[in-house]
C-alpha cells in the first residue's frame, strides 16, 4: 500500500482523509480546483474515527490511518453524514477495522441502512449525547438540514476541536491542510462557491445552527470541515463570511444573465448592463456561453438585482436559460430585484417563462418583461437602458 501520511491537528487528532485532485463536477457544481474527503482519527483510549471518504479513496485513507496507528485497534466510527462522499468506504472500512461501535445520528442511522449492505447495526446516538473515550469525550449537535437531514457535527472539548461536517468547507484540492498556509482570497472565493452552490437554500438553518453552537459549549479552536483546509487560526474570517453568506447580505451589484441565438438578446443584455453601470452600481454581464451555473450562482451571492435575458426557440425558453433557472430556483436566493428580456422571431413566449421563474422564486419584479422582435433598434435598445438605470435606481434605494 502506497505510504499516504496523516496530519496532526491537535494533540489528539489526526487528518486521515484523501485528496481528490481532478473531480470536476459535484451535482452540476463545477468544482475546478477538485476537492478533498477529510477523515478524522481522534486517538482516545478508545480510537475514534470520524467519517471516511468516498469510496475510491479508502485505500488513502487506511493508509494515512496506518501511519498513526494500526487500523484494527480502532474502536468506534462515527459518521457525521451519509452521503456518499463521506460515507462511500464505511462498508469497506467496517470490513477492515471490524469496530466495536459505529455511531450516527437517529435518522443518519436510519439513512446509511438505506445506501448499504453493512456487516455491522449502526448505534444512533441523540443530539447532545456524548461517547466517552476513556481520556476524552465526542459530543454529537444535530445540524438538520445542514445540508441533509442526517447531518451532525462532533465537538471534541478536549482538544476544543469542532468536526464540522459541511459546514464550513470548500472544494479545493490542495497539499496544504490548513488554512494558514493558503491565500486567503482563494479561501474567501473557493468557500463562497461552496456556500453558494451546496448550503444556500439552507442559509437560514445555517444560521441557527451557528447561533446554538456556543449555548452547547461548543468555542472551537480549531475547525475541520469535510471539505477543503482545517481552520486553526483567525476562525473569525471563515464566521465572518457566513455571518455575510447565510444573511445574504447585498451590495450594489447586479447581474445580466442571457443566452443569444442571432445576438438580438445580446445587444439588449449590453444595453441593460450600460444602464445599471450609468445608474452607479456595479455590473457582472455573464453570456451561458460563456459562464457555468455555478459561477454565477457565486456572484448571486451578493448581488442585489438579476436580470434574465432568453430568445425564444420553438416557443419555449431557451435551452441553457431552462437550465439555468432550474438550477437556481433550487437554491432558493433571496432579497432580489429584477426582471426578464430577450428577443424573438414569432411567438415570443420566453420572456414571459422567465418572469415566471423568477416570480417563483420571489424576486421582486420592476418590469413586466422586455420583449423585442427580431434585431433590437434604437427605440428598444434606449429601453433596455432605462431598464438598467432603474434597475440601479431602486437598488440602491434597498442597499443604500
Amino acid at each position: 500500500m502506497h505510504p499516504y501520511r496523516a496530519t496532526q491537528i491537535s494533540e489528539h487528532v489526526w487528518w486521515v482523509g484523501a485528496v481528490d485532485w481532478n473531480m470536476r463536477d459535484f451535482h452540476g457544481y463545477s468544482t475546478n480546483r477538485g476537492t478533498t474527503y477529510n477523515a478524522y482519527l481522534v486517538m482516545g483510549e478508545k480510537i475514534t474515527l470520524i467519517d471516511t471518504v468516498k469510496a475510491p479513496f479508502c485505500g488513502e485513507m487506511l493508509s494515512r490511518v496506518a501511519s498513526v496507528v494500526d487500523p484494527a485497534e480502532i474502536s468506534y466510527i462515527v459518521s457525521n453524514h451519509a452521503e456518499m462522499d463521506h460515507s462511500g468506504s464505511l462498508a469497506a472500512a467496517i470490513d477492515a477495522v471490524k469496530p466495536e461501535k459505529v455511531f450516527a445520528s437517529q435518522l443518519g442511522a436510519k439513512a446509511l441502512v438505506e445506501h448499504f449492505s453493512l456487516p455491522m447495526p449502526i448505534t444512533p446516538v441523540k443530539d447532545g449525547e456524548t461517547l466517552d473515550l476513556g481520556n476524552l469525550k465526542i459530543t454529537f449537535a444535530e445540524t438538520r438540514m445542514v445540508h441533509w437531514p442526517d447531518s451532525m457535527v462532533s465537538w471534541i472539548p478536549g482538544d476544543d476541536v469542532l468536526i464540522s461536517q459541511d459546514g464550513f468547507g470548500m472544494h479545493l484540492a490542495t497539499s496544504e491542510r490548513f488554512a494558514d498556509e493558503i491565500d486567503s482570497s482563494v479561501l474567501e472565493f473557493e468557500g463562497g462557491r461552496y456556500f453558494a452552490n451546496i448550503l444556500l437554500p439552507f442559509a437560514p438553518l445555517v444560521a441557527k445552527v451557528i447561533g446554538r453552537l456556543p449555548a452547547l459549549g461548543i468555542a472551537p479552536k480549531v475547525i475541520a470541515p469535510d471539505h477543503g483546509p482545517v481552520w486553526r487560526q483567525d476562525l473569525g474570517r471563515i464566521l465572518g463570511w457566513y455571518a455575510a453568506w447565510t444573511l445574504q447580505q447585498k451590495r450594489r451589484k447586479a447581474l445580466v444573465v442571457y443566452d443569444t441565438m442571432w445576438h438580438s438578446t445580446a445587444l439588449m443584455a449590453h444595453a441593460i448592463a450600460d444602464g445599471l453601470e450609468t445608474g452607479g452600481v456595479s455590473v457582472k454581464l455573464m453570456s451561458l456561453k460563456a459562464n457555468h451555473r455555478s459561477d454565477i450562482l457565486h456572484e448571486v451571492l451578493d448581488a442585489g438585482a438579476l436580470l434574465v435575458g432568453s430568445p425564444t426557440l420553438n416557443n419555449n425558453i431557451y435551452p441553457s436559460l431552462a437550465d439555468f433557472l432550474t438550477y437556481l430556483k433550487g437554491l432558493k436566493p433571496q432579497h432580489l430585484i429584477g426582471a426578464a428580456f430577450g428577443s424573438y422571431g414569432w411567438s415570443g413566449e420566453a420572456v414571459g417563462q422567465v418572469k415566471e421563474y423568477l416570480e417563483a422564486m420571489k424576486v421582486e419584479l420592476i418590469h413586466d418583461g422586455l420583449r423585442q422582435k427580431f434585431v433590437p433598434d434604437a427605440k428598444c435598445l434606449g429601453e433596455c437602458a432605462a431598464l438598467g438605470k432603474s434597475t440601479a435606481e431602486k437598488l440602491i434605494a434597498r442597499v443604500g
